[in-house]
This record gives C-alpha cells, sequence and structure tokens, in this order.
C-alpha cells in the first residue's frame, strides 16, 4: 500500500516559526553570556530565577516548572551544587523528597543576570505594542491548551 502524499506548508505554520525563534533567542542569550563572562547557563539562570522568587521548592516541583525530566534536572542541580549556586536539603517529612534553595551566591549571579534579561526582552518587544504582545501571549496559551498541556498545569 502506498502512502498518501501529505502537504505541509511549513512556511505558513506556525510550528516552525516558534522554533526557530526559540533558537534565535538560546543564541542570542548563550552570546550575551559569554560577552558577560558568567559561570552560568541559561538553564542553570532559569533554575536561578525560580528558586530566587520559589526558595525552597522541592526537587519535584522544581522539575515541572522548568519542563525538565527528574535524572536531567538532577544532573543540573549536581552543577549548580558544586558552583554553590544552590543547596539541596532533605526534607524532614519525607526522607524521598529534596528541598532545592538559592545560595546568597546563587542570588547574587542571579541578580547579575537581570539588566542581560531585562535587555533581551527589550530587543524580542521592540516595536510591538502593548496589544500586539496581548495578543501573541493569548495565542501561545492557546497552543499550549491545544496540547493538552500549559505551564501552570504541569
Amino acid at each position: 500500500m502506498k502512502s498518501e502524499e501529505i502537504e505541509i506548508d511549513f512556511e505558513n505554520s506556525i510550528g516552525p516559526w516558534i522554533g526557530s525563534t526559540i533558537k534565535v533567542i538560546d543564541y542570542y542569550i548563550h552570546e550575551e553570556i559569554k560577552a558577560e563572562k558568567l559561570d552560568l547557563t541559561k538553564e542553570q539562570i532559569i533554575i536561578l530565577k525560580n528558586l530566587f522568587f520559589n526558595d525552597g521548592i522541592n526537587q519535584n516541583e522544581l522539575a515541572c516548572l522548568t519542563l525538565r525530566n527528574k535524572s536531567s534536572l538532577t544532573r543540573l542541580l549536581v552543577k549548580m551544587e558544586k558552583k554553590n549556586y544552590i543547596i539541596r536539603k532533605q526534607s524532614k517529612e519525607d526522607k524521598r523528597i529534596n528541598n532545592v534553595f538559592i545560595t546568597p551566591l546563587g542570588k547574587e549571579m542571579f541578580v547579575q543576570t537581570r539588566p542581560m534579561i531585562k535587555k533581551t526582552m527589550d530587543i524580542m518587544e521592540k516595536d510591538i505594542s502593548k496589544k500586539e504582545k496581548q495578543i501573541m501571549i493569548s495565542l501561545l496559551k492557546k497552543i499550549q491548551t491545544n496540547f493538552g498541556l500549559t505551564i501552570e498545569s504541569l
């Protein structure tokens, strides 16, 4: 049996545009981190941001918030512990649970990234009106919902 030829208009489809935009943003952030000579990765900045605003969260919740599987998060946290950016403490209530805390050095590193993050957001949102920004956020949320997943539901 011969499979049907399925036509896909990649140029006018949302997915490839979202994917290539993410790659452009990731590249820009990587270059900015290098230029600032920060001993961090984008993934480590995301962990520090989450802990900066939600210190002591358990490791499983952090995995959900950052859309990482438990083993890749564990590897990332081990590297961050070696740099003294975070510490993990076993929960007193449940020994199977580790709570993750940001250290003073981790806070300092996150604060150092804020100008770079602000600059990145400013470039990303240049010439985009507030109304366009709200429409885009709404559309991206709709896409997440179409997949049955949102950051809030994870």
